[in-house]
């Protein structure tokens, strides 16, 4: 009988250290600021185990999961072996190859992705795959060859509906709207890489690639040009909002850079260098992809939004 005592005591004591491990991982976020630069200690949680260069994430917040785009092979090689991996939020990879392209619409080499619907949309060496969220299954491929781009990048939903892809080989921005593509912009002062929506100014706000520190912002209502602020750093990839202000991942120092009222500063140092962010909304955490180690590392972020 001690020893039955002595067992339940143990028990106890464990299930009560891993609920206060648990929930010392929930409550991370808020003993960050944006004024600290963070390290790996912030992380909370590591994807691997089968990715082949992990280029981008994208939050799933109706079902709460993440998909991570893989090249599977160089970023820019036609040689069908791109994959789109489902992940649990605590890093548990439940389907590897759960999207992958087809004899019609073969898919090359993942990167930024988009939810609109039921339906995320894929950036591909010589276009944008649609796929079904749910089950996986191919739905479309946009074909953008005719404008011969350099390298297709992200995705971005503008006010009206249509979508806007980066092309970080050219100066220039596509509109998808249907199954018609044409050029929004052709003449942008810088090649971009990742995009996102401005809900607040109405606006995309696209990363520079290269050695641009200038965010530009393009309003596809009105076809205005403008800019949302300057980084520290160079070679942006990924881009999210987190309240007012904007995180991004730079692979010139392989930081996240946190951009306040036009001013960016390095907010964490990054074990690697970073491709296209995602960020998860329900836990306030961001996830960050690193082409070259094959993985996708989860951190926390702070709880000011201001």
């Amino acid at each position: 009988m001690k020893y039955f005592y002595v067992i339940t005591l143990l028990f106890a004591t464990t299930y009560v250290l891993l609920i206060s491990s648990c929930n010392n991982q929930q409550d991370k976020s808020g003993d960050l600021s944006w004024n600290t630069v963070q390290d790996t200690t912030q992380r909370v949680a590591i994807i691997e185990g089968g990715l082949q260069g992990p280029e981008a994430v994208q939050y799933d917040g109706e079902q709460d999961l993440y998909f991570v785009s893989n090249f599977n092979g160089p970023s820019n090689a036609p040689d069908s072996n791109a994959f789109i991996s489902r992940v649990q939020p605590d890093g548990t990879i439940d389907s590897l190859k759960f999207m992958t392209g087809t004899a019609e619409a073969p898919f090359h080499s993942g990167r930024g992705m988009f939810i609109m619907g039921d339906t995320l949309f894929v950036a591909d060496l010589n276009g944008v795959h649609g796929f079904n969220r749910h089950t996986g299954r191919h739905l479309s491929f946009t074909d953008l060859s005719s404008f011969e781009p350099g390298f297709v990048n992200d995705i971005a939903a503008g006010p009206e509906g249509a979508l806007y892809v980066t092309d970080t080989g050219k100066p220039q921005l596509y509109r998808l709207s249907g199954k018609r593509a044409t050029i929004a912009v052709d003449s942008l002062p810088q090649v971009s890489n990742g995009i996102i929506y401005d809900e607040k100014n109405k606006r995309l706000v696209m990363a520079p690639w290269g050695e641009a520190h200038t965010f530009l912002t393009w309003d596809p209502v009105n076809e205005i040009q403008g800019e949302a602020g300057r980084g520290v750093g160079g070679n942006y990839d990924g881009i999210e909002f987190v309240g007012n202000n904007f995180i991004v991942s730079s692979q010139a120092d392989s930081s996240m850079q946190v951009v306040k009222d036009g001013k960016a500063a390095v907010f964490a140092k990054l074990p690697g260098r970073p491709a296209d962010i995602g960020l998860d909304t329900k836990r306030n955490r961001v996830m960050v992809p690193y082409v070259a180690l094959n993985r996708v590392d989860i951190w926390a972020l702070p709880d000011d939004k201001n």
